[in-house]
């Protein structure tokens, strides 16, 4: 029996830092035809669902990931990495052409450039065994999978929800900008949904610099979902949850320098989930949550 089964992507990073990376106005400047030599090189795993596996692991919820893994060059390695971070594979599916791999340039700042290739994954859940998983798990965390339909999202959380397990939902841009009333029909089996504040703003067609987040936004934009409870980070600004009756709000913690910023999202979601699943207390897992993203930052590496 596990705490959770995160099911999400799980690929290589690369990461590439130099002063010879001009870093100019939110920008790398970098010359066609060029060829730059760095000083700093690191590879670590990447992927949303391998990050909150690992993260959540670390915080001390027994954990699987369920998610594609190719058959190539790099599939020792990531299956290395996530077994000596306790991570069970019981639940991965093995592609002979799959790949997901991106290059991560770094400023001085952490702030980053990402350039990711990742071979569709439309059918992830075609397994019985995957499937037969999630009866075998207190919670499950459902990451962003673009190429994944939202009608196969849909009747996966359909089935969490009827097998009584806890459904953390992360949603990415594409399915915020779907018509409300479409994404709703995902949303509903949640208990408990992460998102960051542009993503929000995409979800409920307002535009970020006219949200409130101070106000209740789950009473404001699902008012008929009454046991979501809704979670917004805010960069900076902090995080917030936020269920029928009351806004929760967590500061971020201080930190000396910032060195990558790649895996703060996921980092957060890990730290949240494990402290949620073991305590139900969204304050407490919120502070979890936001200890955890600052470690993350202060190290290259998303995880």
């Amino acid at each position: 029996m596990f705490d959770l089964i995160s099911i999400g992507t799980v690929g290589v990073d690369m990461y590439f830092k130099s002063d010879s990376l001009t870093f100019s106005q939110g920008r790398f400047q970098l010359a066609a035809g060029g060829k730059y030599f760095t000083d700093e090189f690191h590879t670590s795993l990447g992927g949303g669902g391998a990050n909150v596996a690992i993260g959540a692991q670390k915080k001390g919820a027994r954990t699987a990931l369920m998610s594609v893994i190719g058959k190539n060059a790099f599939q020792k390695m990531i299956e290395e990495k996530l077994r000596d971070s306790g991570v069970s594979t019981l639940y991965c599916r093995h592609d002979e052409d799959y790949l997901n791999i991106s290059s991560i340039l770094l400023s001085d700042k952490g702030e980053k450039t990402v350039i990711n290739y990742q071979t569709p994954h439309q059918n992830m859940f075609h397994s019985s065994k995957q499937l037969e998983g999630l009866l075998r798990t207190k919670a499950v965390y459902l990451g962003n999978l673009p190429d994944v339909s939202l009608t196969d999202k849909i009747k996966l959380a359909r089935f969490i929800h009827h097998n009584n397990s806890e459904l953390f939902l992360n949603l990415g841009v594409r399915d915020c900008r779907r018509r409300p009333e479409e994404i709703l029909e995902l949303v509903k089996y949640a208990s408990v949904l992460i998102v960051n504040g542009y993503e929000f703003s995409d979800l409920v067609k307002k535009q970020y610099r006219f949200l409130n987040f101070r106000e209740n936004m789950k009473k404001i934009y699902f008012p008929k979902l009454e046991n979501l409870l809704l979670v917004v980070t805010d960069g900076k600004k902090g995080s917030y949850a936020y269920n029928d009756t009351q806004v929760c709000y967590q500061r971020i913690f201080p930190v000396e320098k910032v060195l990558d910023t790649t895996g703060a999202g996921d980092g957060y979601t890990a730290a949240f989930i494990a402290s949620f699943i073991k305590h139900h207390d969204e304050q407490l897992a919120m502070e979890k949550g936001a200890q955890y993203a600052i470690k993350i930052i202060a190290r290259v590496g998303a995880n």
